[in-house]
């Protein structure tokens, strides 16, 4: 089993953790945002707080790590690794339960390009488990808002997560069950709460298992948590709302790293999770 000490030097050392490759400006930036209620940075959210910028730096501090200064308003934003570790063993407990009570698991990511790989594997630890990984509103068609208007996307399941492929991509041979390896063509970055929402409704509609607790980041963890639904996930230094959200109890746990490295380094987080959780193969 991988040591703590081991996976708090790998989080530095990749920049998961530590200094982060996180712009300061475009965190502040995003509690700027958030504080004014954009839906681009409340991720489906509706928070009950009024949540001031000031308020948001304060908890960013408390949860992430990031430099409560507000005068600190350049370089490189930090997380603290022990806020990482803490969170990664709340994370692992979580999915102890959800693997123990066998109950059924969504999972889904606006990260594909990153943490596919991280998600697919506890989406197949969790089924071998015997929990049901679901995959409602499979190939639906979402219309989302992107920087370059609204776009329809297709709510796509690969390695039994959930991610929103541009609609004129082709599709493959990806099944609700399984799919190829993640890629550059598994879907696309998003931060919309629309894809869960259609998945949640879908299965809603269709008298099937909602489920009990929702795996992910941005949209897909807000977003199911604004409707009641347990979620846990990862989240950056420039997303509030998903911090926000645990701290007014909608959101069971958020893990505070860096979602831009790369892919591989993601890795030993995972066997670490695993471990943590009894659930290693």
């Amino acid at each position: 089993m991988q040591s703590v000490g081991a996976l708090r030097a790998h989080l530095v050392k990749a920049g998961l953790a530590g200094r982060v490759s996180t712009p300061r400006e475009r965190s502040l930036h995003s509690y700027r945002l958030f504080a004014a209620r954009d839906p681009r940075q409340t991720l489906g959210l509706d928070p009950e707080g009024e949540w001031s910028t000031a308020e948001l730096l304060k908890l960013m501090s408390e949860r992430c790590g990031v430099s409560a200064d507000p005068a600190d308003t350049s370089g490189q934003d930090v997380i603290d690794p022990d806020c990482t570790l803490a969170a990664l063993d709340a994370f692992a407990e979580r999915l102890a339960r959800a693997a123990h009570d066998r109950i059924p698991v969504l999972l889904g990511t606006g990260h594909p390009h990153r943490l596919l790989g991280f998600y697919a594997s506890l989406a197949a630890a969790l089924s071998a488990a015997g929990c049901v990984v679901l995959t409602p509103a499979y190939a639906r068609s979402v219309d989302m808002p992107t920087q370059f208007g609204v776009r329809r996307h297709n709510l796509w399941y690969v390695g039994g997560v959930a991610v929103a492929r541009p609609a004129d991509l082709p599709t493959g041979a990806e099944h609700p069950s399984g799919g190829p390896p993640p890629g550059p063509r598994s879907g696309a970055h998003t931060h919309s709460p629309l894809p869960v929402r259609a998945a949640l409704a879908a299965a809603a509609e269709q008298g099937g298992v909602l489920p009990k607790l929702v795996v992910g980041d941005h949209g897909f963890v807000c977003g199911a948590g604004q409707l009641g639904i347990e979620s846990i996930g990862l989240a950056d230094a420039d997303d509030p709302a998903v911090f926000v959200a645990e701290a007014e109890g909608r959101v069971s746990v958020a893990v505070p790293l860096d979602d831009t490295v790369r892919s591989d380094y993601y890795r030993p987080l995972t066997r670490y999770v695993l471990n943590r959780a009894w659930l290693s193969q």
